[in-house]
């Protein structure tokens, strides 16, 4: 239990419009390296499996950082350990504006990465200030904001990339978020740091390990089509992976507050929650990587020769779609119930998947087909989080949400990763352009994988509805 020292001091408005400026600022930051990653590859002579590795950098950071940011923020005071972990991204962003060189730039968004702890962090601060009813408010104010940075994000990016280089198109986000981390510190009250019971620290064993196999992991993906050659390299990867993973469970099952609590896996809504969110995070990662690339091949061979520019407005669609699905997610569990939700979600992204295999000539094929998968992912994962917070007791919500969205990080990654093997695998000798064929079977995989993740779904609780 959390005992606070004072009453919390409330905010007005300029507080909550801080953290608003704060969430652009970060969603603009995080959404800068989609639409511009084949400019990113050309210029840094990157394969299509070191682009993937590159674009989930900041979501592996993400997942390992939330966790802790929540304990820290428990312990020492929300704001304090907002303000540092800004400090953190700050510097993450101007080494990825400074970086000459892939491993630098690796290095850079692996510190961006902590952003993703800060968003609920502001969301404990504004329910420490303000009372319940005013709270909601403001957390969809900053939540909102934070999708329309990611929205400004996608669509400057290209214009600066291109119009003045890419170092720019991180350093500018970059002051935005050292400004709008010095009004947050200057404008939000200091909340008194809380006390926590003997033996619920930060699982640093775990967060290592964890870390460990998360990064070996996605090496593995990223070399997989170089390893048939080298099959000692191949071998040691594989051994390395499977010593972590198994000594990261044996550590989370014995430890007293662990990182991840692998009991709640033991919960049929929670396992089939996990399982269904990593399913589709493949099939959407597949997506989000593939398109991009294929709007940039030239238009001399199968594609549009599109520049970052271009490949902003077009996934624009798409991030509008992700937004609405939050809220008709919601909509639609309390009309239909979530495994109905779920469902048809799962039909949507296979669908969309499945005609960006057969049909993929036209600029508007692409654009659709990318729509439909963001919608489709937004309404399965809103309602599967919200499913398995339902299922378990109140006290144990953050534990099972938490599983969730650990999961949905781990299948964006190897979706992302996957996605980039079969490319550099279909890449011909000499060239720089993959085969059509690579991305057909990448599309192709992704909806076979999606589909089936209708065997468990049909498995799920029909859910709470009106």
């Amino acid at each position: 239990m959390i005992t606070n020292l004072a009453p919390p001091v409330r905010v007005g408005r300029a507080a909550v419009g801080a953290l608003g400026l704060l969430a652009v600022s970060t969603g603009a930051l995080e959404s800068v390296v989609t639409p511009t990653l084949p400019l990113l590859q050309r210029e840094l002579d990157m394969s299509p499996s070191e682009g993937a590795l590159l674009s989930v950098m900041l979501l592996i950071t993400g997942a390992l950082i939330t966790p802790v940011a929540g304990r820290f923020g428990d312990r020492y005071g929300g704001k304090r350990v907002l303000v540092r972990l800004m400090a953190v991204v700050c510097a993450g962003g101007l080494v990825s504006a400074l970086a000459p060189s892939l491993p630098v730039l690796l290095l850079g968004q692996l510190l961006q990465g902590a952003m993703v702890g800060a968003l609920p962090l502001s969301f404990i601060l504004v329910r420490e200030h303000l009372p319940a009813a005013e709270s909601k408010v403001a957390i969809g104010v900053v939540s909102g904001m934070f999708v329309g940075g990611g929205m400004a994000g996608t669509l400057s990016a290209g214009p600066v990339a291109e119009g003045l280089s890419r170092h720019w198109m991180f350093a500018l986000p970059t002051i935005a978020v050292i400004g709008a981390t010095l009004l947050v510190n200057r404008l939000m009250p200091d909340d008194p740091p809380g006390r926590r019971p003997d033996g619920s620290g930060v699982d640093w064993p775990g967060l290592v390990l964890l870390s460990g196999t998360l990064v070996t992991l996605m090496l593995l993906l990223a070399l997989a089509p170089a390893l048939g050659s080298q099959p000692l390299l191949l071998a040691a990867l594989v051994i390395a992976l499977i010593a972590l993973a198994t000594g990261w469970t044996a550590v989370e099952r014995r430890a007293a507050s662990p990182m991840v609590d692998l009991r709640m896996l033991a919960r049929p809504a929670v396992w089939k929650s996990c399982v269904l969110t990593f399913s589709l995070c493949v099939g959407t990662a597949v997506a989000a990587h593939l398109v991009p690339q294929l709007f940039a091949v030239p238009a001399d061979a199968y594609g549009f020769g599109a520049g970052a520019t271009e490949i902003g407005l077009f996934l624009l669609p798409g991030a509008v779609a992700a937004s609405l699905a939050g809220p008709l997610s919601g909509l639609g569990a309390r009309r239909f119930g979530s495994r109905a939700v779920v469902t048809a979600g799962i039909a949507l992204m296979t669908v969309g998947l499945t005609s960006l295999a057969a049909a993929h000539s036209e600029i508007w094929h692409l654009v659709m087909g990318k729509a439909m998968i963001s919608l489709a992912n937004g309404l399965c994962v809103t309602a599967l989080v919200t499913g398995a917070a339902l299922s378990v007791d109140r006290r144990d919500t953050g534990i099972a949400t938490g599983l969730v969205l650990v999961t949905r990080v781990v299948g964006y990654a190897v979706g992302v990763q996957i996605s980039g093997a079969i490319l550099t695998a279909g890449t011909p000798s000499g060239s720089t352009v993959p085969a059509e064929s690579a991305f057909v079977t990448g599309f192709a995989v992704a909806a076979a994988v999606t589909a089936l993740s209708l065997l468990v779904a049909r498995t799920l609780s029909e859910g709470d509805k009106e």
